[in-house]
């Protein structure tokens, strides 16, 4: 595995394989790697002859008082995971790199990134999108994996290429989830112990509102009431719980057939976020 920090020794490698007719997937991250990350990694090498894998921690997509400064930091660590997942390039460019001083440019997808995270973390999404198409500029890849766990990032850099007409395909790898339901993240690691034993209760509850959805007794908005209790008395600040049509992301009708409901709720100091995707 070659590690690169600067765009200039990336590109050049990127020139040998396509010279040499080779196939390019890439994964993008912020590290501190966990197994939902090297399943990403593992899905992109089935797609392609070579594997990009960027640790970048993004402060574009950090909000004032968000946890950028903490955000945890595993270089070494990860770099070892990923030489066992058989990445062929790891890049791990510095924020100077990828955002020169007069930089000014901003990409924005206006409406799948209005709600839900978008509402209660202004920026965050224009902050994703940006630095992921200059990510695909840079490696210019065939393939680009992303987790379903962040179900409207993946939506939403879905559109982006769409409309902005980049000749990738977006490979959707399935949440990987600890044995008692939790999605894989890296802010579980600020769960305390107590916290840890309470965390699957937010899979529990998109559990509980798929089931309620299926047996069709319950209307929409009083599932997501009842599920909005069951997690604040479980614990939890509940910031949205949404019945949505999967296909935009807007408020789902008992029409709607293409469903995923989205949750987000913090748990003393880490926001989980968690969905369940289906079909009446």
């Amino acid at each position: 595995m070659q590690k690169v920090t600067s765009i200039e020794s990336l590109r050049k490698i990127i020139k040998q394989w396509r010279q040499q007719g080779q196939s390019i997937a890439f994964v993008p991250t912020m590290g501190n790697l966990h197994a939902g990350h090297i399943k990403l990694v593992t899905e992109a090498g089935k797609k392609a002859d070579k594997v990009v894998v960027s640790i970048f921690v993004n402060p574009k997509q950090f909000g004032e008082g968000e946890d950028f400064e903490s955000y945890p930091r595993t270089e070494s660590e990860d770099a070892q995971k990923l030489q066992v997942a058989c990445t062929d390039v790891l890049f791990l460019p510095a924020v100077a790199e990828m955002y020169p001083a007069n930089a000014s440019t901003v990409v924005s997808v206006a409406d799948l990134s209005v709600n839900h995270c978008g509402a209660s973390r202004p920026g965050h999404f224009d902050g994703v999108v940006t630095v992921v198409s200059k990510l695909f500029n840079m490696v210019q890849p065939d393939f680009a994996c992303f987790g379903e766990k962040d179900f409207q990032q993946l939506s939403v850099i879905k559109r982006m290429v769409s409309d902005l007409n980049i000749p990738l395909e977006i490979v959707a790898v399935a949440t990987e989830r600890e044995d008692d339901g939790l999605a894989m993240s890296s802010r579980n690691g600020y769960l305390t112990a107590q916290q840890r034993l309470i965390a699957p209760m937010l899979y529990q509850s998109l559990c509980r509102a798929r089931a309620s959805m299926l047996q069709g007794v319950l209307n929409i908005s009083d599932i997501e009431q009842q599920q909005r209790m069951f997690l604040k008395e479980t614990g939890f600040d509940v910031d949205y719980f949404s019945i949505c049509r999967s296909d935009d992301l807007q408020p789902a009708s008992n029409n709607d057939r293409k469903l995923v409901i989205l949750a987000a709720a913090k748990l003393g100091k880490p926001r989980l976020i968690d969905n369940i995707c289906f079909s009446k």
